[in-house]
């Protein structure tokens, strides 16, 4: 059973900075790419970045583009979102997503494993 437990979440006001952190373990697969998503409420689960197995391809939304990082520390089975300059807008849940091919994808249903989430709240 794969296991993905988010962490870092916390409530900050606008302009902060969080960083997130998605441990995976066990791994019974050679690669696997990861994305993190957030859903507010009321609102659908969406797309926040991902990233691939070597780290060589990261995707974004636009909204988080240029204020977001995402990274990953293989040896560590660990993937971290650096999230700056955090906006209200941010505020949501934010899940970790295991996709057992490698490759980054931006819809939901193509992830495999899911964590638990951490909820991030940014006040104004």
């Amino acid at each position: 059973q794969v296991q993905v437990a988010e962490s870092g979440g916390g409530l900050v006001q606008a302009g902060d900075s969080l960083r997130l952190s998605c441990a995976v373990s066990p791994t019974f697969f050679d690669k696997y790419a990861v994305g993190w998503f957030h859903q507010a409420p009321g609102k659908e689960r969406e797309f926040v970045s991902g990233i691939s197995w070597s780290g060589a391809r990261t995707e974004y939304a636009d909204s988080v583009k240029g204020r977001f990082t995402i990274s990953r520390d293989i040896a560590k089975n660990t993937i971290y979102l650096q999230m700056n300059n955090l906006k209200p807008e941010d505020t949501a849940v934010y899940y970790c997503a295991v996709k057992r091919n490698g490759v980054v994808a931006d819809i939901a249903n193509e992830y495999d494993y899911w964590g638990q989430g951490t909820q991030v709240t940014v006040s104004s």
